[in-house]
């Protein structure tokens, strides 16, 4: 892929709102047996070693509406190790070629994502209830776990993409959040 030959970069969560790197056409696409899934354990942005919350990864199964980046070619180096220093952080994510099909039909082979099921931070497939239990009252060094969930499924909807798991993550947040707070007696 490296050269002058144009490349494509699939982006499934923060990519597709914040890509960070220059492109030269943005279009609607989808990766097939891989879905978007809150499967991350985090530990530095959105947790702690001792409360980790959860972010998205690619996890095998499913598919995921995402966006896809034409990247030019002679830009291939900058765009790949700005790639690779936002995503291979803790080495959670390999970075793989995947086919996807660009929303006008074409399938093409994008740089991805995805998250290494045999990482420590990998946290499997899980219910919602499992999802919210991990992300309620988590923080991070880029601010509480819960406003991570709403601002992606907020991006989400202005995108047109529905993700009906992640919205039932979002809902018991919501619950967990107005439900009133119990104060120990003093």
């Amino acid at each position: 892929m490296e050269g002058t030959t144009d490349f494509w970069v699939f982006g499934y969560g923060s990519l597709m709102w914040r890509p960070g790197f220059d492109y030269l056409e943005r279009e609607p696409a989808r990766a097939f047996g891989l879905r978007r899934s809150l499967c991350v354990r985090s530990q530095v942005h959105r947790g702690t070693p001792e409360r980790p919350g959860l972010v998205l990864g690619l996890d095998r199964g499913g598919s995921c509406r995402g966006l896809a980046y034409r990247v030019r070619g002679n830009d291939h180096g900058k765009v790949m190790a700005y790639l690779r220093a936002r995503e291979l952080v803790t080495n959670v994510y390999t970075e793989r070629i995947v086919p996807i099909r660009l929303e006008r039909g074409e399938r093409v082979p994008a740089v991805t994502y995805v998250v290494d099921r045999m990482h420590g931070q990998y946290a499997g497939a899980l219910s919602a209830e499992a999802a919210v239990e991990a992300i309620h009252g988590a923080v991070g060094g880029s601010g509480p776990n819960e406003d991570y969930v709403f601002n992606t499924l907020e991006h989400l909807h202005v995108m047109r993409i529905r993700d009906r798991w992640l919205e039932q993550v979002a809902e018991g947040l919501r619950l967990r959040l107005d439900a009133p707070q119990v104060r120990a007696a003093s």
